[in-house]
């Protein structure tokens, strides 16, 4: 099944692709290889997931926030490419999660993007490498920020 056909059969809700905050590009693509900058939270409604988890959220809040990153590069794929079928694989996952300097759950959180990504594009394509960090702070308080390389079809 084509990843669209995924997006719509798993009915999800993409917000909106959101602009650049900065100056960048939102892809950047070199060879097969498309690099997407730094997305957060995004709701439908355009607001932000904000605040640190294990302060201001829980894990699970947390693990929700970094699925709605996810959605939210999903919208700038979509947008970018005009089809998420572009894309062959999620190659590498860098997620940085907003957190207390106790937490230490990274990786429960950022597995909110990665589940999301294995459930488009299947588990041998949708996952790739990743990391998952903590970071005392994010632009505007925002409690996950994640990037991605993916590779394209030919």
């Amino acid at each position: 099944m084509s990843a669209e056909a995924k997006v719509k059969e798993l009915g999800l809700v993409l917000p909106p692709a959101p602009p650049p905050g900065g100056v960048y590009r939102p892809i950047v693509i070199t060879g097969n290889l498309l690099f997407l900058s730094g997305h957060g939270p995004v709701l439908p409604n355009g607001d932000m997931i904000r605040g640190k988890i294990g302060i201001d959220l829980d894990k699970e809040q947390g693990k929700e926030a970094a699925r709605q990153v996810g959605l939210t590069m999903l919208s700038t794929l979509q947008t970018q490419l005009g089809s998420l079928n572009k894309i062959k694989r999620v190659v590498k996952v860098l997620g940085m999660v907003n957190c207390a300097l106790d937490f230490e759950e990274h990786p429960f959180v950022i597995n909110g993007c990665s589940e999301l990504f294995a459930d488009v594009w299947g588990e041998e394509n949708g996952l790739g490498s990743r990391s998952a960090v903590g970071f005392g702070s994010l632009p505007g308080n925002i409690s996950v920020e994640i990037e991605a390389t993916f590779e394209l079809n030919e």
